[in-house]
């Protein structure tokens, strides 16, 4: 549920993908991105989707669009494996400002606790401008663990999602307050930076 006394958020998911670019199958990327983010966030968001081939430029032209269109933060999923198509890595770091290493880190820590061919992953997170842009896994589910990480049975927290470190960095490059629902992936602040209610 969103308030309008929360900061206005435009975030745009990229979902990466030759068959369903092409509509060989249908995209599950966007509909995994924006489901979670609606959960997670009590934000109005607006959405700026985008379904496109695994092709280097083509993902680093849409990056930079999207950047330029005032998305705050940009979602991937899709093609950050080894294969010879997946080129999404190498796009995002072609329109990177700085490097945020550890999100990538955290992402196959996390994915490690389900698949050990979660070392294969090479997810990277970038800054560009005002904007954090973070590369997901290609699967529906795994993007919700990566977000939100582990729970135990009773909900308690074992492993921390990469979402709660997001809000604090996106204050860090001067972009809007992203607050979240602490039932779906409680953010992370230091006090000073918390916002009064």
């Amino acid at each position: 549920m969103t308030d309008e006394t929360f900061d206005a958020v435009r975030i745009g998911i990229v979902s990466v993908s030759d068959r369903a670019s092409g509509g060989v199958y249908e995209d599950k990327g966007l509909p995994a991105l924006k489901e979670w983010l609606t959960r997670a966030l009590l934000n109005p968001i607006t959405f700026e989707p985008r379904l496109i081939p695994d092709e280097q430029m083509a993902i680093s032209t849409a990056l930079i669009e999207l950047v330029d269109a005032g998305c705050s933060l940009v979602l991937t999923t899709g093609g950050t494996g080894p294969a010879l198509r997946d080129v999404t890595p190498e796009a995002t770091l072609a329109v990177a400002h700085k490097e945020m290493p550890g999100f990538g880190e955290q992402m196959r820590q996390i994915s490690l606790h389900f698949v050990p061919t979660a070392i294969l992953s090479r997810q990277v997170a970038v800054i560009r401008d005002k904007c954090l842009i973070l590369n997901l896994p290609g699967q529906p589910k795994s993007i919700a663990e990566t977000l939100e990480g582990l729970k135990d049975g009773e909900g308690k927290q074992i492993v921390s999602g990469i979402f709660s470190a997001v809000p604090y960095c996106i204050d860090l490059i001067g972009g809007p307050y992203f607050e979240t629902d602490a039932d779906v992936c409680k953010a992370f602040r230091p006090k000073a930076a918390i916002r009064a209610k």
